[in-house]
């Protein structure tokens, strides 16, 4: 996968990343085209955790793919388990 993504497509990948979780994600109509993304469990009151991509990662399949691995990697460490994932080729 070398082509740009588009928004939807980026976030779809995103969504699948953290599963067993659900992505919420949302951009600021003044903003600067970041997408902020929040990773919530259902069964809680409370987000999972938080993350911010500029549109130059999120377009980027090998930026976007390095960015949701850090994100995993660091709320593994915070004690949350996802599914196995890789990104798409």
């Amino acid at each position: 996968m070398n082509a740009p993504l588009r928004i939807n497509d980026a976030l779809l990948i995103t969504d699948r990343a953290f599963k067993p979780f659900q992505c919420v994600a949302w951009t600021l109509p003044e903003g600067n085209g970041e997408v902020s993304i929040t990773v919530v469990d259902s069964t809680l009151a409370r987000p999972l955790g938080r993350c911010k991509m500029s549109s130059s990662v999120y377009t980027d399949p090998v930026k976007l793919g390095e960015a949701l691995e850090q994100s995993r990697e660091q709320m593994t460490r915070d004690g949350i388990h996802f599914s196995p994932w890789h990104m798409p080729e």
